[in-house]
């Protein structure tokens, strides 16, 4: 992702990036003296073409952006018996900090951070009469790293990772569930 490659190059000259590395080159500061910029400029231009997709085997999520890739990221997801919806999508919304509710205790408490059963990146993306789907991270990464199948149908991503994502993607960001 730090080289600048052909394809970040096209990108950048669709979406008007070029001229700006060109004013760079006009005061004398090369592309190359800032590592991965123009990559990253070229990963954070219109978000208009990116998709998440997520791949049910392989238990995998990816952000793909053109002909670039960000990811992929193991995920757990969905038990048989309450799967992890197929189809495409899109997110509805994001959340920083989100409040889990939890009443196992017998009393209502609300939880929210990393240590939260959701961490501390939540994104909807699909709604039903059996509720909310969303991506988020979780306070068990061992489910994730076996790439369980486990949860209510959400998909459980490692902390680190969901913030990646999170900041990768808006509202409105095509989900495409394949399985």
């Amino acid at each position: 992702m730090h080289n600048l490659r052909l394809t970040g190059l096209l990108s950048l000259m669709r979406k008007g990036w070029l001229a700006g590395l060109a004013a760079l080159s006009l005061l004398g500061v090369a592309a190359t003296s800032w590592p991965g910029r123009a990559a990253d400029l070229a990963m954070t231009s219109s978000q208009q073409d990116s998709r998440v997709v997520l791949d049910l085997r392989k238990r995998q999520i990816s952000v793909i952006r053109g002909l670039q890739r960000l990811g992929p990221w193991p995920v757990a997801i969905g038990d048989p018996k309450t799967p992890t919806p197929k189809g495409e999508f899109a997110i509805i919304n994001k959340k920083v900090n989100p409040i889990y509710i939890s009443h196992k205790s017998g009393q209502r408490k609300e939880l929210s951070g990393p240590s939260s059963p959701i961490g501390d990146r939540y994104m909807a993306f699909h709604r039903n009469g059996r509720g909310e789907f969303g991506i988020h991270g979780t306070a068990w990464p061992h489910w994730v790293q076996i790439r369980a199948a486990v949860s209510l149908g959400c998909v459980r991503m490692l902390n680190d990772h969901v913030r990646q994502l999170f900041d990768a993607v808006d509202v409105g960001t095509t989900v495409e569930i394949r399985g």
